[in-house]
């Protein structure tokens, strides 16, 4: 998914339990699947973020020849824009983006 067309809020908003319960009809099952859904977000962002980095690492310990690239600093202050991994998760939920499956109990006992 391409995170940078989301539609989720960048800011935190309060939003309804009893919607969110709906999906699974449970809420902390809901609050599971949104909590794993949202580690997947977070370290594809931190992943992509960390490849366009790596072109303006510098491998030497001189502090001196440390400098400020315009282009790293743009691409930082980009990705710290993006609504975080929860909220994107949240929004996905609420659009029945998210797959899941919930195991059934019942054949292991």
């Amino acid at each position: 998914m391409d995170y940078k067309k989301t539609t989720a809020s960048p800011t935190t908003i309060t939003r309804n339990v009893e919607e969110l319960e709906a999906k699974t009809g449970n809420i902390y099952e809901t609050l599971a699947i949104l909590s794993k859904r949202s580690n997947q977000i977070s370290s594809q962002i931190k992943e992509e973020l960390s490849k366009k980095l790596e072109d303006f690492a510098t491998f030497t310990d001189n502090l001196e020849e440390v400098f400020e690239n315009r282009e790293q600093i743009e691409i930082s202050k980009y990705y710290e824009r993006l609504p975080k991994g929860t909220l994107i998760a949240i929004e996905e939920i609420l659009n029945d983006e998210i797959y899941f499956r919930i195991a059934d109990d019942t054949q292991n006992a």
